[in-house]
């Protein structure tokens, strides 16, 4: 079923992200989580796809048994910089068999390795080239798209990044999720914005619960996340009190803070990067929505 499907009911839900383990010794540990976190019910569960389809494979066994055997309405990944008509094709192809109507369409970052004149070569530079080509070769699917509150890195400028993601909601992105954030005025600016320039589609927010100080070192480095000073020092000094324990505490009131207040400002559902980890995200979610919603 089309996520998009599901969200046109109005209900109010809860999604997770996950990552492929890069091992496969760890796939048990790692459905292991998913099946714990199937018990809040998600609306529907992404797994992301490594860039340039690094972990392609890996991406294909796991949201087909999501699907098949686990029965969450699932959400490949599928990055598209520097790739060839054909092999995404077969990608697809093969999400389709697998039952899997849902595409999360993303530009990506190529590997470190990817030769100069493949990524000149491939027809796609953009996401919105990726929806475009989904559309069209497989129009049973639903296709979905990134969102920045805090501009993506390589935006010439605020203005240009919402006119992009226009470009890929008016093309047939049925709706987006945004990058992490960590002060939701951020966001809600974000969606006036947005709405300004003609965007009515719904654009989810996505929250990520820090566990460690190691983490925000991290999302720095991919996102860019502008992280509160008071929510840095809340996090520093439950370092220096309790270590990695106290930091995560902090970490999971201030998501779910985060999470309580889209809500009550009306926001239809929250998407929960989950870096694999079930426990903070069950205590997170706990009681989050009413039983019969969840």
């Amino acid at each position: 079923m089309k996520i998009s499907d599901k969200l046109s009911t109005g209900r109010r839900f809860i999604s997770v992200e996950y990552f492929p383990p890069k091992e496969r010794k760890d796939w048990p540990a790692f459905f292991k989580v998913v099946k714990q976190l199937a018990s809040l019910n998600p609306l529907f569960a992404s797994v992301t796809y490594g860039a340039g389809g690094s972990n392609q494979d890996a991406t294909l066994e796991i949201v087909t048994c999501m699907q098949q055997q686990l029965g969450l309405e699932t959400m490949a990944h599928l990055t598209c910089v520097g790739a060839q008509k054909e092999r995404l094709n077969i990608f697809i192809d093969d999400l389709s068999k697998a039952g899997i109507q849902n595409i999360l369409a993303l530009r990506g970052d190529p590997p470190i390795e990817t030769p100069l004149e493949q990524l000149t070569e491939s027809p796609f530079h953009f996401a919105s080239d990726l929806v475009s080509f989904v559309l069209q070769s497989h129009p049973e699917m639903g296709v979905a798209v990134a969102a920045y509150p805090e501009v993506h890195p390589d935006a010439i400028s605020a203005d240009s990044d919402l006119g992009y993601l226009k470009l890929k909601m008016d093309i047939g992105g049925s709706f987006a999720v945004t990058q992490l954030f960590f002060d939701n005025q951020l966001y809600f600016d974000f969606i006036q914005r947005a709405r300004e320039r003609g965007i009515t589609k719904l654009i989810i927010p996505g929250i990520l619960p820090v566990l460690n100080l190691k983490m925000i070192e991290r999302i720095r480095q991919l996102s860019g996340a502008f992280i509160p000073p008071a929510f840095m020092a809340e996090l520093e000094a439950a370092d220096r009190r309790g270590g990695a324990a106290e930091v995560r505490k902090v970490g999971v009131v201030h998501a779910r803070r985060q999470a309580e207040e889209l809500l009550a400002a009306g926001v239809q559902g929250v998407h929960l990067y989950t870096f694999n980890k079930a426990e903070a995200i069950l205590e997170l979610t706990d009681g989050l929505l009413p039983q019969q919603t969840i």
